[in-house]
């Protein structure tokens, strides 16, 4: 066996989706599936269980991927360490972040103090974040929700109040304050489940006893205000937005409590912290910090 195949290996038993991971990696799926065939041949086991056209992680497949997922990020944090070994200038630094929108500003800013660290930057739910901290796929995520787990830390960046959007014209927007009771029955804009907003909105309606009626799921939690500014229904944004846009619309407060989105800077305990992901942690909560 060889790296090559180790990878093609992790990203099969993510997915569980030949196509998918085959999509991931930029390969064709019948070499994808042939690698996978003389790995499980070289092992002399199965590693996944065939269901119908799908595939599923066995246990034998399942203890492999943990001893995988620990060797290959030992082998990415051996190459981080030596680009910090070689400067600043060689570094490198893996981002993740429910909306792109959130980190465009900070990422300009540090690519002009910062020319030669190279990022790359991945649109995540919260799920799909914590999984790829783990998997060392990323160094840093910026969630504006919970990721479980002791082997993750946490640094608070910005504590923001969130906003109810509503169309220009729309029934509640001469009023400045709104509660929950007040949107039974309203179109509501949000995101997929997995996305802080809407695991905010199912917090606060199940609060109030109210069945929510979403009309509008996307999965760019960045683009619900301009869904809301097109006069597709309500949603709630947050304030943060509201001096980074020029969508047309109202901004109500909410009489809810914890109506509000945390965003935490979120990175793995046991995982090498290079220089450049340092570099971008504390220029990010400095460039928050002003906001």
């Amino acid at each position: 066996m060889d790296l090559l195949q180790l990878r093609y290996f992790q990203a099969v038993a993510r997915r569980e989706h030949l196509s998918q991971a085959a999509a991931e990696l930029r390969v064709a799926q019948p070499s994808l599936s042939r690698a996978i065939a003389r790995l499980e041949a070289d092992l002399g086991v199965p590693l996944f269980d065939r269901v119908g056209r799908g595939l599923r992680l066995n246990r034998f497949g399942a203890g492999y991927l943990r001893r995988v997922d620990r060797a290959l990020a030992e082998l990415d944090d051996a190459r981080r360490e030596l680009a910090d070994s070689a400067g600043l200038d060689h570094g490198s630094v893996s981002v993740a972040a429910e909306t792109l929108l959130t980190l465009t500003g900070v990422v300009t800013e540090f690519r002009a103090a910062h020319a030669g660290v190279d990022i790359r930057l991945y649109q995540s739910s919260a799920t799909e974040m914590a999984n790829q901290l783990r998997a060392g796929e990323i160094d840093l995520c910026f969630a504006s929700q919970p990721l479980p787990g002791a082997d993750l830390r946490t640094r608070e960046l910005l504590r923001e109040e969130v906003l109810l959007a509503v169309p220009v014209g729309h029934r509640l927007a001469g009023r400045e304050r709104v509660r929950i009771a007040d949107l039974a029955g309203e179109p509501f804009v949000t995101t997929r489940p997995g996305y802080w907003p809407r695991e905010l909105a199912d917090r606060l309606f199940a609060a109030a006893g109210l069945h929510a009626e979403y009309t509008c799921e996307s999965d760019e939690p960045g683009a619900t205000g301009d869904l809301i500014g097109a006069g597709l229904g309500v949603g709630l944004v947050p304030a943060y937005s509201r001096g980074a846009t020029h969508i047309p619309g109202v901004w109500l407060h909410v009489d809810a409590p914890d109506c509000h989105r945390t965003l935490n800077l979120v990175w793995r305990a046991d995982a090498y912290f290079s220089v450049a992901a340092q570099r971008l942690s504390d220029f990010a909560a400095e460039y928050f910090a002003r906001r």
